[in-house]
């Protein structure tokens, strides 16, 4: 399974997710689930995968061989050449819709799920941060100001702590650790979300990602937001008034 959240503030983005991948408790596996691009000054954008593997990669390398035309001369459309984030989104969807339409009947076929989601976000010159969520069909939704975040994944673990802590107006430093406690929650509640995690950071009009960094196992900053944030709910919780029952 796997965990990404993105988050949507007036200062920026903050994409985060995990590396892991499991087909039964004997069978666990490493693999990206977050790729970006950038053109410094024009746009920056990064997509998160979630779902079927072979149906993701096979959307990313649909992607990403669109790209490969367009710089040899090709005159086609890509996600980093298209005149807004609304249409990248339309790109990645139609993308999702051909592996599906080829591989998803044939999977499910076999008793595997096809499902698979993505995200993407990022923003373009002459646009404002954008995150979209594109489902297995290919069609999609938007983050809103009322909800300024999107999950795929084993998403249910990590939410309370958004629901509480993100608005539009919260700092993008602020965004950052509650990506950071709404992942580590997530790591200590399903064993199928793991380490090392990928951890992405935009800040709104730089057009340029000011952090793309791998989290490994026993990083420093990420264990101390670990335990500071336990040890705060240990605290919270020894403080609640009693319920008389």
């Amino acid at each position: 399974m796997t965990y990404c959240v993105a988050i949507n503030v007036e200062e920026g983005l903050v994409m985060l997710s995990d590396t892991r991948t499991n087909a039964g408790v004997d069978n666990i596996s490493r693999f990206r689930k977050m790729y970006t691009w950038e053109e410094p000054g024009e746009r920056a954008i990064a997509l998160m995968t979630a779902g079927n593997l072979s149906i993701t990669q096979g959307v990313l390398s649909r992607i990403q061989s669109t790209m490969d035309r367009y710089v040899l001369g090709d005159d086609i459309e890509t996600i980093m050449s298209c005149d807004t984030l609304y249409r990248a989104a339309e790109i990645v969807g139609a993308a999702m819709r051909e592996m599906m339409d080829g591989h998803g009947e044939s999977i499910a076929q076999a008793g595997a799920s096809a499902g698979a989601s993505i995200i993407l976000t990022g923003q373009r010159k002459g646009g404002r941060p954008r995150i979209f969520l594109i489902y297995s069909a290919g069609n999609f939704i938007e983050a809103t100001r009322d909800t300024p975040f999107l999950q795929i994944g084993e998403h249910k673990y990590g939410k309370p702590i958004l629901d509480r802590m993100i608005t539009p107006e919260t700092s993008l430093e602020d965004a950052i650790k509650a990506a950071i406690v709404s992942m580590d929650s997530t790591l200590q509640s399903n064993l199928s979300v793991g380490m090392p995690l990928d951890i992405a950071v935009l800040p709104r009009g730089a057009f340029q990602f000011r952090t793309r960094k791998r989290i490994e196992r026993g990083d420093d900053q990420f264990d101390r937001i670990s335990a500071a944030w336990s040890d705060a709910l240990h605290r919270s919780f020894t403080s609640l008034p009693e319920f008389a029952a």
